[in-house]
C-alpha cells in the first residue's frame, strides 16, 4: 500500500488529490483545490499553499509526492509566478521528508487518457472512470488526480523493466 499525493500547482487555486496504490488496485483517498486568496500579493498566497498542502501531508500521511511541471505560461511573469507556486508546494512535500517526482503535463496526459494532447475534460472524464468515482472530479483537483497516477502507471512501469517482466523474447510486451 502506498499513499500517492499528487499536485497541480497554481498562483490562484492548487489542486491535489491522494491515491492508494495497493498492487494493481487503485483506491480514491481525497481531493480538493486550495483556493488562494486574490486580494493578496504572491507572498501570502505562497504561505497558503505551503501551509495548506502541509497540513494534507500530516493529516493523510502519504508515503510520496508527484507534482506536475511548468511548460508554458501565458508570460513571462505567469511563468514565473507558477514556478514560485511549484516551489511552495515542493518545498512543502520535502520538509515532511517525502520524495518528490515532477512529471510534465503532456506526459501526464497521455498516462491517464492515452494522447498528450487531451483536453481538461478528458482527463477529468479519465479519471473519474479509472478511480471509479461517483461524479467528475473538478479541474484543478482531477488534474492532481492524473499527476498522482501518472506517478504511479511510471513507477510500475520501471519496476517491470528493471525486473525483466517487460521484456518477452527481447522485446518489450
Amino acid at each position: 500500500m502506498t499513499l500517492i499525493l499528487g499536485v497541480d500547482p497554481g498562483s490562484r487555486r492548487t489542486g491535489f488529490g491522494i491515491i492508494n496504490a495497493a498492487g494493481n488496485r487503485l483506491e480514491y483517498v481525497t481531493s480538493g483545490t486550495i483556493h488562494l486568496p486574490a486580494n493578496e500579493s504572491l507572498p501570502p498566497r505562497l504561505k497558503v499553499i505551503f501551509d495548506s498542502l502541509t497540513e494534507i501531508i500530516r493529516t493523510h500521511c502519504p508515503q510520496e509526492m508527484a507534482i506536475e511541471q511548468v511548460f508554458l505560461a501565458k508570460s513571462p511573469s505567469s511563468a514565473l509566478k507558477l514556478g514560485q507556486a511549484r516551489g511552495a508546494a515542493i518545498v512543502a512535500g520535502v520538509t515532511q521528508n517525502l520524495p518528490v517526482s515532477e512529471y510534465e503535463a503532456k506526459k501526464v496526459k497521455q498516462s491517464v487518457v492515452g494522447t498528450g494532447a487531451a483536453s481538461k475534460a478528458q482527463v477529468q472524464h479519465m479519471v473519474k472512470t479509472l478511480l471509479n468515482l461517483p461524479g467528475i472530479p473538478a479541474e484543478d483537483a482531477a488534474d492532481a488526480l492524473a499527476v498522482a497516477l501518472c506517478h504511479i502507471h511510471t513507477q510500475k512501469s520501471l519496476i517491470n523493466l528493471a525486473s525483466g517482466q517487460g521484456f518477452r523474447r527481447g522485446r518489450l510486451k
